[in-house]
């Protein structure tokens, strides 16, 4: 009889003090959801780090009366998605992983979507949208399952409430942007848009098979996570210029070191600076206060005319959407460390910048008056 080989680990759990610190914390803390703390548990008992247990898959099920395919599936998602992705989503898609449908073409489908219907027909289904939605060249393909999640986000959620408050909150800052966007091009008032988003840092284990005539360049399928790095998207679109910063964090003084540097390195000569972000709570000039003296930080402020995108409208923010192009063109893929990443970025940005690449929005106010009714409140 052969004997059975042990199956080798494709997703290798390495935890840092700090992930270790919190995933303890979260253990502790005694109200967290019972899934976060099953899988906070597996973490720990997985950790093949110097202060981790490195338990087997069969061992930790046996421990913590879980399956197999739980064990697999939380270390999936923490090595492809980071300790976020593991705690908090059933499945585990990679941060860099391309949307079908980026801020452009989502404010494309919810205006398609609150459109009159075909004739014949007395509503729009996920079925004639999936159709709709290629035949209009908004996206090249799109199931009615993530038509369905894409609308759920935002009209759902605004619809379903019975006081007006707020669909007028939504409307009022989605009218805000959407009049920045039909401005004329002012060189002394640039529009520039941000965004940011994480990047899972995946090393290789073994060194990739180079491509040969015929065969594709082949990648095992063993790999470790090394970290993760931030990504703050500026996006000015009439200017057809774009600068992505890789950051270790996300935090208050990250953000307002972007904001300087647009301030008085891209965009020196500028009178003022026409600032479009969504309403992340860093995205706030007390951000500046945090990381700068009084009289700094009130200058910086004053050097930008500040608009926020609603909630549940971050598809109104046009850097999303060239998010979504860098992470289709040059994200989607494994990149080993933060040089790596920096030095992939520069290069997307040079030449994205070379090419003047800029953005046609055509999502007006007026469009959205009719074909967003709904989500106007009834006076």
């Amino acid at each position: 009889m052969i004997a059975k080989q042990p199956a080798v680990k494709r997703y290798i759990v390495t935890l840092s003090a700090d992930e270790r610190e919190r995933l303890n914390a979260l253990i502790q803390k005694g109200t967290s959801p019972a899934r976060q703390v099953l899988k906070a548990r597996i973490l720990l008992k997985a950790d093949a780090s110097e202060a981790g247990e490195a338990w087997s898959d069969g061992r930790i099920a046996e421990a913590l009366d879980t399956s197999i395919d739980t064990i697999s599936r939380t270390r999936q998602q923490l090595v492809e998605g980071g300790i976020e992705a593991a705690l908090t989503r059933k499945h585990s898609p990679n941060s860099a992983r391309p949307r079908i449908f980026d801020g452009a073409a989502e404010a494309k489908l919810i205006a398609l979507a609150c459109s009159p219907p075909p004739k014949g027909r007395k509503r729009w289904t996920l079925t004639l949208l999936e159709t709709a939605v290629v035949q209009l060249n908004i996206v090249d393909r799109a199931s009615d399952n993530t038509i369905g999640r894409t609308l759920k986000k935002t009209l759902s959620s605004l619809t379903s409430r019975s006081n007006g408050e707020a669909n007028a909150a939504f409307v009022a800052s989605m009218e805000d942007v959407l009049e920045v966007y039909q401005r004329p091009h002012d060189p002394d008032r640039p529009v520039v848009c941000l965004d940011e988003t994480t990047k899972q840092l995946i090393k290789e284990t073994r060194v990739p098979v180079p491509a040969k005539p015929g065969r594709p360049i082949r990648h095992d399928y063993e790999y470790e996570r090394n970290g993760t790095a931030n990504l703050f998207m500026l996006f000015a679109p009439l200017e057809g210029w774009r600068h992505v910063e890789v950051t270790d964090r996300h935090a208050a003084l990250d953000y307002a070191q972007i904001l300087k540097a647009l301030s008085d390195r891209h965009f020196l000569d500028a009178s003022k600076i026409v600032l479009v972000q969504d309403n992340l709570s860093t995205h706030k000039p007390a951000s500046l206060y945090e990381a700068f003296p009084a009289a700094e930080a009130r200058r910086l402020v004053e050097r930008f005319e500040w608009h926020y995108t609603p909630k549940h409208g971050s598809w109104l923010d046009m850097a999303e959407a060239e998010l979504s192009v860098l992470s289709r063109q040059c994200l989607d893929r494994r990149i080993p460390n933060k040089q790596a990443l920096i030095e992939e970025v520069a290069a997307w940005e040079d030449d994205r910048n070379k090419n003047h690449t800029k953005a046609d929005w055509q999502f007006t106010t007026a469009d959205a008056r009719i074909r967003l009714k709904r989500l106007y409140p009834a006076i």
